[in-house]
């Protein structure tokens, strides 16, 4: 790939999510047309799926949750993805889906650990795809984080051999969420961790054929809009996370269809500096985010 080139990945489109200001406002107001514009917007803008994440909101006002799901569906005619906070109301997103609407496509479940489980109980009845998050692990009955490239990959494993076994389901239903840090307090080396870890899950010949993403939008959290040499800094760092993880099998994003993703050319200065933070840890690793931003 050239920096003139385009990622082929595929686009979880993320802003209907209560996390933005803008989308909290359309909820908080009842405005399903605005929500509706916001689905158009990001399916206009080359989205493959719609996340629907309406918050707090999907456990008080299922009503709302339908209504939310339908409006969308009125409007465009991609499949969504479901991050709800419960089985429950996994079970009546999946009632309210109408996959007629988006060309018989499966939705996606968004998203189960090995520590909550609960949600694959549905998939009998309703089949799905999944997005299953490698950032925590249960051993000896309790859930704890994943941290190392060996962690993380080896909790991926196990989740989806157990998904082909115990329900059938293709590789090619099954999305890996690797947790992307957000560089400014990152001291223990999990940018590097995750990066690690999509070439251990990509070189796994058992895993042909899983999809591998990530939420990029953390990554560049807390930090100046502008790179020292004057570039987008936030969107330089997304991109060059993509530029290290998509050979080895990373192919899916969730987030803003409409920012464009594609390779950073070798010599790119964020990159660089990119680069030179994953070989740091601790303070060193502080002083290399700092080179980010200051010449």
């Amino acid at each position: 790939m050239t920096a003139s080139q385009s990622f082929d990945i595929t686009i979880i489109g993320e802003r209907i999510n209560p996390g933005f200001k803008s989308t909290k406002a359309l909820f908080d107001n009842s405005d399903l047309p605005g929500v509706q514009a916001l689905a158009v917007k990001q399916a206009e803008a080359g989205a493959s799926y719609l996340n629907v994440n309406i918050g707090a909101r999907a456990l008080t006002d299922p009503v709302f949750l339908a209504e939310a799901i339908q409006a969308i569906q009125a409007v465009v005619t991609l499949p969504l993805s479901f991050d709800v906070p419960s089985v429950q109301t996994h079970e009546l997103c999946l009632q309210t889906y109408d996959p007629a609407r988006a060309g018989g496509a499966l939705p996606i479940v968004n998203s189960i650990t090995e520590h909550r489980w609960g949600a694959m109980s549905l998939y009998r009845e309703r089949p799905f795809k999944v997005i299953v998050m490698a950032s925590e692990r249960v051993e000896d009955g309790v859930a704890k984080n994943n941290k190392s490239a060996t962690e993380i990959a080896g909790t991926a494993r196990r989740a989806a051999l157990r998904l082909q076994r115990d329900h059938g389901m293709a590789l090619d239903d099954i999305i890996i969420d690797l947790s992307v840090s957000a560089i400014i307090a990152d001291t223990e080396g999990l940018n590097r961790a995750t990066l690690e870890a999509v070439k251990l899950i990509g070189s796994d010949p058992q895993l042909k054929g899983l999809h591998m993403m990530g939420g990029l939008s953390n990554i560049g959290q807390q930090l100046p809009p502008k790179a020292a040499d004057g570039s987008d800094l936030k969107h330089d760092l997304e991109n060059a996370f993509l530029t290290l993880a998509v050979p080895y099998g990373f192919d899916t994003v969730l987030g803003t269809p409409w920012r464009g993703y594609a390779p950073l050319a070798q010599d790119n200065y964020v990159l660089k500096a990119y680069q030179n933070f994953l070989e740091q840890t601790g303070s060193n690793a502080l002083r290399a985010v700092r080179k980010l931003y200051k010449a």
